[in-house]
């Protein structure tokens, strides 16, 4: 069996069909962990979730800042944004089942007996490992259970951006989805930073990427994370793995074979509108 990691497919489904045909991925044999934003953007939503959840069991997901904001949209929390490309998804036959699948797709995955882990954005410098694994599933509780709509509502918004500022259920919730879907900088202490997106030869210099501020927890595993074009997939970081590589901007698709650490890529047809 091979494990693959892939990058923010975000509707590109022609680009994932061609990049799972260079590895010959079996669904029977193989495994496909995917580092979240799913859909949106891209042209391809509703075929990128059928397709991901025709694949039974050996799709590992786990729910990025845009598949979180569609669930959002589904709730009528907000509006969708036209470039989000959604309609199709949203008038999907078979919708309630999608919904139901991505609800239930968590925020945090490990790889079976590896210190191997996947989120979307990344790994708060504040949190130990046992934070990380309880907030991820007290937040995933939350999203799956009967007041999900009433969570959903609460997740937006940039306070508190410290671990050391929660106060409540609402906040932690808050930080959680935050910090494991739309984290990219730190200031220095570690809080959280949400505006800047470029890489970080153009950053702020009152600016750490996540992966770069002192981090005990981080130093004992490996982690594998999407969401941050800019870096090009690239940490210069031995344990940290980007894989948004901008394939719904124009880039490439990519999947990470992890048993031998081999890169495969898969060109975008053309830029999103």
């Amino acid at each position: 069996m091979a494990v693959y990691f892939v990058g923010d497919i975000q509707g590109c489904y022609k680009e994932l069909k061609l990049l799972l045909q260079q590895v010959n991925f079996s669904a029977d044999n193989d495994e496909l962990w995917v580092a979240g934003d799913m859909v949106a953007r891209g042209p391809d939503s509703y075929k990128t979730v059928k397709y991901l959840m025709s694949l039974g069991d050996s799709v590992k997901a786990v729910l990025g800042n845009h598949d979180l904001h569609f669930l959002a949209t589904y709730a009528g929390i907000k509006k969708p944004k036209a470039n989000d490309f959604l309609d199709e998804l949203l008038a999907a036959p078979e919708i309630d089942e999608i919904i139901s699948w991505l609800a239930n797709t968590p925020l945090l995955r490990k790889l079976p007996e590896e210190k191997v882990y996947m989120s979307h954005a990344g790994l708060s410098p504040q949190w130990s490992l046992k934070e990380a694994k309880d907030c991820a599933e007290f937040a995933h509780k939350k999203l799956k259970g009967k007041k999900r709509e009433q969570w959903l509502s609460i997740m937006y918004g940039e306070r508190p951006n410290s671990w050391s500022q929660v106060n409540n259920k609402e906040e932690k919730f808050r930080f959680t989805i935050n910090a494991l879907t739309r984290m990219r900088y730190c200031f220095a202490d570690g809080s959280l930073e949400f505006l800047c997106k470029y890489p970080p030869a153009k950053a702020p210099t009152n600016l750490v990427p996540w992966f770069n501020v002192p981090n005990k927890a981080l130093s004992k595993c490996h982690w594998i994370f999407g969401h941050w074009a800019a870096l090009e997939g690239k940490a210069k970081k031995k344990n940290v793995y980007p894989l948004d590589t901008g394939c719904v901007w124009g880039g490439h698709l990519t999947l990470l074979r992890w048993h031998d650490k081999q890169y495969f890529k898969q060109p975008a047809f053309k830029n999103c509108p």
